[in-house]
């Protein structure tokens, strides 16, 4: 997969983006949200990405609009990378244990987003000043703008950081092993094209 670079600017956020999939060199990330910087470099160390990441937002109003721009230019750069999908796995899954916690995200590159999310009752309300509700509506926008189909299931656990970090570093694993290629010349799909 190639190089993608993204620039978005809208009246609520600026993002720069340069991401090098399978390069695993490094990663600079600056949100200005620090938990989000946190668990964004999850995805960058766990999905072996090269990932600079550069976003300003109106975070004195809300997180929110940070947290989800940043999501929708992730996800247009994964679906990007890979545009070409001539012997990619497509199909990634990965369980991951976080302490206490003991999760599993499923992802499909079908280029149809579909997004399924079951945690346990406790994850809702604040990590410190981060809303639990971000993580979902993350995930949410990264499965439509990267037009894949994402399916977390927190099986159980009741640390609310360690569900986050779960859930984050399973979804790095289950995608980089959905967008590796078999070295075949194969396109996984019974209808020719996805």
């Amino acid at each position: 997969m190639e190089q993608v670079k993204i620039d978005r600017k809208t009246y609520e956020t600026e993002i720069e983006l340069d991401l090098r999939p399978f390069s695993g060199t490094g990663y600079t990330i600056d949100t200005g949200i620090p938990f989000f910087d946190h668990m964004l470099t999850h995805i960058a160390k766990h999905g072996q990405m090269d990932m600079t990441l550069k976003a300003v937002g109106d975070i004195e109003v809300d997180f929110h609009h940070t947290v989800e721009d940043v999501a929708i230019v992730l996800g247009q750069a994964f679906d990007k990378a890979t545009e070409d999908m001539t012997g990619v796995n497509r199909y990634g899954s990965f369980t991951l244990p976080m302490e206490e916690v003991l999760c599993t995200v499923a992802v499909d590159i079908r280029k149809s987003p579909h997004f399924e999310y079951r945690v346990p009752e406790v994850f809702t309300g604040q990590m410190g000043t981060f809303d639990c509700e971000l993580v979902k509506e993350f995930f949410r926008a990264l499965s439509i703008f990267g037009r894949m189909n994402i399916h977390v299931l927190v099986h159980y656990g009741d640390n609310k950081h360690h569900i986050s970090e779960a859930i984050f570093k399973c979804f790095a694993k289950a995608f980089a092993i959905a967008a590796s290629k078999d070295g075949t010349s194969n396109l996984y799909s019974t209808k020719g094209s996805l």
